[in-house]
């Protein structure tokens, strides 16, 4: 019997078998990944295969997936942390204030979704909320990321038509992340009331949002999507991805790379370097050329996961 994992609480999984039917079920005994290191085997969206023992349902076997998205874990550096698997495609959800998102927290979501075939929507909610500066910022962001090839829609997801959104998930499957209090569950609301996803008001100590997500989880939209409702992500660490890799996830790095003078330039001190004479001519944005450097002093252990 072959399912879709729809739900992951600690050891035990929500699985949609093939029929519809919705059943609980746990990891069999022996089952192995090889060379696995994440801290969790089993993730929202995975195709499995199952088997009941008496009334008890076995996860058996995983398919092998078409892509992930993965981070490093919190808790244990040297161990990755999937958020989900088989993803259409990704709606990054960000918001300038209540709570801010970096462009680094940005930069290094698309880096890893990029470098695993995923791809990416950027939807800034909360625009009633912004004034004149924050909406010039907002302008800035919008032109930035247009620019290298990603949609970006600005909307108060509580007030405005969100129609042009649903088209573009229809038919997908698609995955929703940020921060806690950017407004994830209020836009699956929004979309189908019934869910009645739990919401709360953004901190006003931290100005950060609060957990209303613990877990990942799949639900099936009435008008032909469906949306993988991820936790709040604090900070986005990489993963498996070293220093000559990175920039080739940079959009705009990647197309001009082959002027550069070496092949294995990673556009920080050597000469004659396409992407830092693009920088110079303004033809690259400066927080994206800076947030590529992070990403560098990341990889040899300077930088901390939670920093952005």
């Amino acid at each position: 019997m072959n399912g879709v994992v729809i739900k992951a609480t600690g050891k035990r999984y929500t699985v949609k078998i093939t029929d519809g039917e919705i059943v609980q079920c746990r990891l069999k005994g022996k089952f192995r990944i090889k060379g696995i290191k994440s801290t969790n085997p089993i993730v929202v969206g995975d195709k499995v295969e199952l088997e009941q023992e008496s009334e008890l349902w076995m996860i058996i076997k995983l398919h092998e997936r078409k892509n992930n998205i993965l981070r490093k874990s919190v808790n244990l550096s040297k161990q990755t942390h999937i958020i989900a698997a088989n993803i259409d495609q990704a709606i990054l959800m960000i918001t300038l204030d209540s709570p801010v998102t970096t462009t680094g927290f940005i930069d290094r979501f698309l880096v890893s979704a990029n470098a695993y075939g995923v791809e990416v929507i950027l939807l800034l909610n909360k625009i009633d909320l912004l004034d004149d500066a924050m909406q010039k910022n907002k302008n800035n962001l919008q032109e930035i990321y247009e620019k290298i090839g990603y949609q970006f829609f600005a909307f108060s997801v509580l007030n405005d038509d969100l129609s042009v959104i649903k088209t573009l998930m229809k038919g997908k499957v698609n995955m929703i992340s940020g921060h806690s209090g950017v407004g994830k569950s209020t836009l699956i609301n929004k979309f189908q009331p019934n869910l009645n996803i739990n919401t709360k008001q953004v901190s006003d100590t931290h100005n950060q949002g609060q957990h209303t997500t613990t877990f990942s989880e799949l639900y099936d939209l009435d008008f032909g999507a469906s949306i993988i409702d991820t936790p709040g992500i604090r900070g986005f660490g990489l993963v498996e991805l070293t220093p000559n890799e990175i920039g080739n996830y940079f959009p705009e790095f990647f197309v001009i790379k082959q002027k550069c003078k070496y092949h294995n330039c990673i556009h920080k001190n050597e000469p004659d370097c396409a992407v830092k004479t693009a920088l110079g001519n303004g033809e690259i944005a400066e927080s994206r050329y800076k947030n590529y450097l992070n990403m560098l002093l990341e990889e040899k252990g300077n930088f901390r996961t939670n920093d952005y």
